[in-house]
Order: structure tokens, then C-alpha cells, then sequence
């Protein structure tokens, strides 16, 4: 066995769980204690400070610069208190993590002695270096400016001895170079366009919010083992690796037992998440062996977000206490699930009701059909931009594998909801609905809630499933930020909104009352969008055959489905509801292209060392020993007896020549594709030549990889195999 995979199986069998302790048996002790919460605010601040933060949160007033000093003053007393000795803007950069550029607290004061100090310019923006993070053109290296400036929506929160003040990045010139301000953008649109709508039914309704509940799939390794596996450490996923004997197969991983060391690991875990006000409530062991779920309870979707961004952060820190490494990666192992990120949305008002949740009357439940149906049809039109803003280089791995939503988006409903809306359909004509009519009309939609509670199923095959109050945007991908699939879902339904009430309005002008003319256009609305509503298995060939029937698109290719961000529908969505302008959204495209580039470009790069300094020399080694076993019975044995015995071994001799061959013809060729790819100065058409020319010898190389692991002497082997690297907790 290999020194390195020796070393590595050595320290696995040594690990001890680590005992965890917790400051109280009761969550509500220490829940919330490092965040400058409501709570806080209200024992730090000024009267005049609190109401003028708790007005900027709940209704986006403005907070003035003398007042920001009574907040940074009493944010710092709360600060310091708690041991902290720096501050940082915390904002989240095109690089699907986050940054933080940590200052002290300490400054000269009056005489030059030390003092601590934190005014309100420093806590509502600085001005981080911009030219190093991913701006699609918008900022060049000797543009270095860029501006972070509080988000008063998200607390603050204490990480170590750091105060983190959530943040939007954006350039000296104003355009987004981050994902909260998108976000922020599109849950303002959604918020205006709904309470348009809500407002036919409820006049009190001066609000709307968007709720995220974030489901977080990973794996944990061993941290030994994961150190002796170069492909893991620096690309997230095995480039090798034969398929285990036993992987999920048998379903005995999913929801197991959790055993002593992970589940060590998850009580830290969320300790640390309590007190950072994180809300992770469920956990659990998910179908591939070693890997996991949490997931919290439904919060705002922007401080939902900064919440998720925010558990990656620590569950990586965690996972080294006990000796583990995270993966997020969608797709780290072959043959076996990978893992998603699934985005729970829905709306909420001020008045307290959850849109896509039936009510207790015909009008609450029409209401509720309004915001479905509109759904339906933001999702229909814009299949491509939903698409693009969740298939990665790492997501494309995962979707459509039998584990995850198909690339092509559709929506499911259930049976008996699918069935009200084609009554809809089948009693709403052009003229105008009868008493009789409108009654029973009415009276079917109000069993609406039991229909529901009875009827509605979940269906895991699904990109984008009715659960009963609530839409579940499954194919979001583990290493994803949300932001990405929230915004545009959010800015897609807020131009359908709008689109909705527009032609009400115009129904009404002429004379036809309100309850008809949301029915009359709903019925549209629902025969129009009928082609994206699929309650089938999204894992069928079938379905495949069906979708192209119906017209629905099928993108595979990332960087085809990136420059879909360009099409009309999604310009109208993003730039014409006002979440991106054209600059921005050009430049994320560009973005996008360059990520997916770089991607395939390191894992062309460390396959190809992999194969050539690692793989070939021992399969050699194996080969050369077989050789010389052939050559001493051709010594001992007569002919006859020889070729009787050598055969089998010859025949190997053969298998290993004919795989180590192949392996390096196909690292030079790939080499030459990737080199004539870096020529291409055109970031899109470079995008384009790496998934044509480059993509497909990461398969190649690796299928005569994982032949030579079948043959070659296990002891030789240098790499922690599949068996080794899931099977150790």
C-alpha cells in the first residue's frame, strides 16, 4: 500500500469522537447570544436609534449619519462586551463564498493615546479593494475601488473576536458586484407587485415578504483520508474512483442511525448556529453513505441567505474540530447521489397570511389560486433563466442523474390541484359567468384546503414542486449561493404580478366586475402555462419525449444555459422589473462563463497530474511485476505447462498496456485541447471551446482510471478508494 494511503488509514483508525459540551440543555439559554438582535438593540441603543433601525428593517427608511452614530456606539459597547476586538464588512462577492477584511477597534484619540473607536461611517461603509473579486468587466485591476455599505435588514453578528456587518459590494460606479443587492432588489419588486395584487382581496395588505427555507445537503470524510486525495482537496469532487461493492443501494444509509462521531459533530455544529441566531432545526442522515442533511426553520429570504452563506462558513470550521472535511460539492462521488441545496419559497403578508396556503374562504382560496397560478406562469415563461441561474459546472454533474430534478424545468402540482385549474379552465368563458355558475365556481374552490391536505404529495423528480404551502425549488445546488435561484424566481414572479394586475385593471376598466376579470384571466394564464405543469417521473426517457412535444427546453450545456441570462424573457424579468441593469447583467454572464472556464480548466490540470505522476507509475510498476512473475515461470515450467499458466497473466499484461496507454495519448490530447482554449480571448467563446473540446476526456481518462483500480494490486493502489473514503465515520 501506498505511504500516503497507508498514513491515511493509520490515523482514521486512531480518531476518538470528540465529546461536545453545551452551554445548557435548553436551545433558548444561548440562542441568538452572539447577534446584535432585537434584544440587544434595544439594551445598546438609544429609543431614537432603535426605532429608526427597527424602521429601516421592517419599512426601509432611511437611517441618517447622526443617527448611525448612535448605533455604531452602542453596536461597539455590545461588541466589546462580548470580547471582540475587530470589525469587518461581510458581503458576498460573485465568487459563491464570502469576504471580510478585518479592522481593529483601536485608533488614536485626543493626545495620541489608544482608544477604541467605531463611528457611523466606519459601520455604514468602507471601501474594500474591488479589482481582485469577479466583476465580468465592470472593474479593472487599476479600478480598484469599490464600496460596501451596511444592509440594516441582517444583524449584525460576532464570529471569534470579529464583529460581521452584513453588507452589499458594489463598484465605485454603482453596479452590483455582489448577490445581496440583486436580492434585495428583486424581493423589493416581488413585494410591490404582490401587494398590488393582494390588494383585490384584502386592502389592509401593505407588505409582502418572501420566506426561504433552505434544505443543506453535504458530505463529511475523514480528514486523513480526504488529505491523501489531491482531486478532492483541490476540486471539491473525485476525478477517479471505482464504485464501492456496497454504496446506497441497500437504503439502510438514509435516515440511519447517525453514528457517535457525526452526530458529535452536528451538535457543535448547531450550538454554534444558535448562537449565531441560525434557526437549524432537522438533521439527519440523507441516501448516499456519509452524507448528511440540516435544515432550519423558514426565515426572510435575505437573512435566510446571509444565514446559509454563514453555516458554510462554520460547518467547515466545525468539521476540522472532529477531524472531518465538508463537501459541498453537488457531485464528489460517482454513482452515487449528490447533493443539493432545495429552496422552500413562498410569500407572506403583514396581515399574516401565507399566499400559497388556501384559506378558510372562497375569496382567501381564490387569492391563493391567483399567486399559484401566477407561479405557474413566471416559471413557464422564464424556464430558461431559472435554469441558468442553477446549473454550474459542479450542478451539472447532479441534475438528471436519477437522484435530482431533470435540466428541463417543470412544475408539479398534485392531481387535485392540477384538476381545479382545469375546471377553472372548463367553466370561466369570455362572457359573463352566470349567478348559478360564479356559485358553484366558488363553492368548489373552497374544499380547496381539504383537497389539499389530502391530496397533495411530494414528488422528488420535480425542479419545482407544490408542497401544500409552498413552492420547493429542488435543483439548487449544495456549493450554490441561493441568492442566485431567489432572485431570479423572485424578479420572474414580480414582472408576472405586474403583468397579472395590468390586465385585470384593464377588464374592470371596461366594465366587467373584479371577481370575473381575475377569472377570465387566470383561465388564460392557466391554459397558456398548461405545457410546464408535469405530476410524472422527471427521471423518464418518456418525459424527455413529452417536454420536446410540449415545447419546453432541455439545456445540458452550461454555457449555453448561462447566455439564456440574455434572452428576452430574462432581460425583461431582471433588467425591466429593475433588479440588474443591462451592464450588470452582461458582466454576471461573463462571470459565469469564466467560472465554469476556470473550473474544468483546474480539473483538466490536476487529472492530468494525477494520472501521469500517480496512476501511470504504479499500474508500470504492477505491469512490470506481472512481467517478471511471467518470466520466472517461462524459467520453472516447461512450454506446455507455461502457456497453460502464463495465459491469464499475459492477458492482463495486455488489459494494464492497452489502459496505460490510452491514459497518456488522452492527457496529451486533452492537454493540446486545453492550450489551444487558453488562446481564446473571448471569455463566452473560451466557455464554449472548454465544454466542446475539454469536458469530455475528464470522463475519458477517468474510465480507464477506474479499470486500472480494479486490476492493479490493492496494495499498490496510491489513492484512498471509494470503499475507504465513504464507509468512515
Amino acid at each position: 500500500m501506498s505511504t500516503i494511503r497507508f498514513q491515511a488509514l493509520t490515523e482514521l483508525l486512531s480518531r476518538v469522537p470528540t465529546a461536545v459540551q453545551l452551554p445548557s440543555n435548553k436551545v433558548t439559554d444561548y440562542y441568538g447570544d452572539l447577534v446584535f438582535n432585537t434584544d440587544s438593540m434595544r439594551k445598546y441603543l438609544s429609543k431614537e436609534a432603535f426605532k429608526a433601525v427597527m424602521n429601516a428593517n421592517q419599512n426601509g427608511g432611511a437611517i441618517d449619519r447622526k443617527m448611525a452614530s448612535g448605533v455604531a456606539a452602542g453596536m461597539k459597547a455590545w461588541a466589546i462586551e462580548n470580547r471582540v476586538t475587530h470589525y469587518t464588512h461581510w458581503f458576498q462577492p460573485l465568487t459563491d463564498g464570502t469576504a471580510e477584511k478585518h479592522d481593529g477597534f483601536i485608533d488614536y484619540g485626543d493626545g495620541g493615546h489608544m482608544i477604541e473607536n467605531f463611528s457611523g461611517d466606519l459601520l455604514t461603509q468602507q471601501e474594500p479593494d474591488a479589482s481582485s473579486f469577479p466583476s465580468g468587466g465592470i472593474r479593472q485591476t487599476f479600478e480598484a475601488r469599490g464600496y460596501t455599505a451596511w444592509d440594516v435588514s441582517s444583524p449584525a453578528f460576532i464570529v471569534g473576536t470579529t464583529l460581521c456587518i452584513p453588507t452589499i459590494f458594489i463598484s465605485y460606479t454603482g453596479e452590483a458586484l455582489d448577490y445581496k443587492t440583486p436580492l434585495l432588489k428583486a424581493l423589493a419588486a416581488v413585494d410591490e407587485a404582490a401587494v398590488g395584487v393582494c390588494q383585490y382581496f384584502d386592502k389592509n395588505v401593505t407588505k409582502v415578504h418572501t420566506n426561504l427555507g433552505w434544505e443543506q445537503e453535504y458530505f463529511l470524510i475523514d480528514e486523513a483520508l480526504y488529505q491523501a486525495r489531491p482531486d478532492l482537496v483541490l476540486t471539491g469532487r473525485t476525478l477517479m474512483g471505482h464504485s464501492s461493492s456496497k454504496d446506497q443501494q441497500l437504503d439502510d444509509h438514509y435516515f440511519g442511525s447517525i453514528p457517535e462521531r457525526v452526530t458529535n459533530f452536528m451538535m457543535e455544529l448547531e450550538m454554534e448556529c444558535h448562537k449565531l441566531g441560525i434557526p437549524v432545526k432537522t438533521r439527519h442522515n440523507e441516501v448516499a453513505p456519509s452524507q448528511f442533511e440540516l435544515a432550519p426553520i423558514y426565515e426572510e429570504a435575505n437573512l435566510a441567505n446571509d444565514h446559509n452563506q454563514l453555516l458554510m462558513d462554520v460547518m467547515k470550521k466545525v468539521a476540522r474540530h472532529h477531524k472531518f472535511r465538508v463537501l459541498f460539492h453537488e457531485k464528489p462521488f460517482a454513482g452515487i447521489n449528490g447533493s443539493g441545496k432545495h429552496n422552500n419559497w413562498s410569500l407572506g403578508t403583514d396581515t399574516g397570511v401565507v399566499l400559497l396556503a388556501p384559506g378558510k374562504n372562497p375569496k382567501a382560496n381564490i387569492q391563493f389560486l391567483c399567486f399559484v397560478v401566477n407561479t405557474l406562469m413566471a416559471v413557464f415563461k422564464n424556464q430558461d433563466l431559472l435554469r441558468a441561474s442553477i446549473l454550474t459546472a459542479s450542478n451539472s454533474h447532479r441534475l438528471g442523474a436519477n437522484e435530482a430534478p431533470p435540466s428541463i424545468i417543470s412544475v408539479f402540482l398534485g392531481d387535485e390541484v392540477s384538476k381545479m385549474l382545469d375546471r377553472i379552465v372548463e367553466e370561466v368563458g369570455e362572457r359573463k359567468m352566470t349567478p348559478d355558475e360564479k356559485t358553484a365556481l366558488k363553492l368548489g374552490i373552497g374544499r380547496i384546503p381539504e383537497i389539499i391536505l389530502d391530496n397533495t404529495d411530494r414528488n422528488r423528480t420535480s425542479p419545482f414542486a407544490f408542497t401544500g404551502n409552498r413552492f420547493e425549488f429542488r435543483a439548487v445546488g449544495s456549493s450554490s449561493n441561493n441568492a442566485a435561484a431567489i432572485t431570479a424566481l423572485n424578479a420572474a414572479v414580480a414582472v408576472q404580478l405586474n403583468e397579472f394586475k395590468a390586465a385585470v385593471d384593464f377588464l374592470i376598466e371596461e366594465g366587467i366586475k373584479k371577481d370575473e376579470a381575475i377569472f377570465q384571466v387566470m383561465k388564460k394564464m392557466i391554459i397558456e402555462s398548461k405545457p410546464i405543469r408535469f405530476n410524472g417521473d422527471g427521471y423518464s426517457n418518456g418525459w424527455l419525449e413529452e417536454a420536446a412535444k410540449r415545447g419546453l427546453t432541455n439545456v445540458t450545456s452550461v454555457p449555453e444555459s448561462i447566455s439564456k441570462y440574455l434572452g428576452p424573457e430574462a432581460k425583461k424579468a431582471l433588467i425591466g422589473g429593475g433588479v440588474m441593469s443591462e451592464k450588470e447583467l452582461v458582466a454576471r454572464v461573463e462571470v459565469e462563463m469564466e467560472k465554469f472556464t476556470k473550473k474544468i480548466q483546474i480539473e483538466a490540470r490536476v487529472l492530468g497530474d494525477l494520472a501521469i505522476n500517480h496512476i501511470v507509475p504504479v499500474a508500470v510498476a504492477y505491469q512490470t511485476k506481472l512481467i517478471q512473475n511471467v518470466q520466472g515461470l517461462r524459467d520453472i515450467f516447461d512450454n506446455s505447462e507455461f502457456e497453460e499458466m502464463a495465459g491469464a497473466r499475459k492477458d492482463l499484461i495486455r488489459q494494464i498496456s492497452n489502459h496505460i496507454s490510452a491514459i497518456k495519448a488522452m492527457v496529451i490530447e486533452m492537454v493540446k485541447a486545453r492550450k489551444e482554449c487558453n488562446l481564446i480571448e473571448d471569455v463566452t467563446e473560451s466557455a464554449y471551446a472548454y465544454d466542446k473540446n475539454v469536458c469530455h476526456y475528464l470522463d475519458e481518462i477517468r474510465y480507464h482510471i477506474d479499470k486500472l483500480e480494479l486490476v492493479v494490486d490493492n496494495e499498490m493502489w496510491p489513492l484512498p478508494k471509494y470503499r475507504e473514503l465513504l464507509f468512515n465515520n
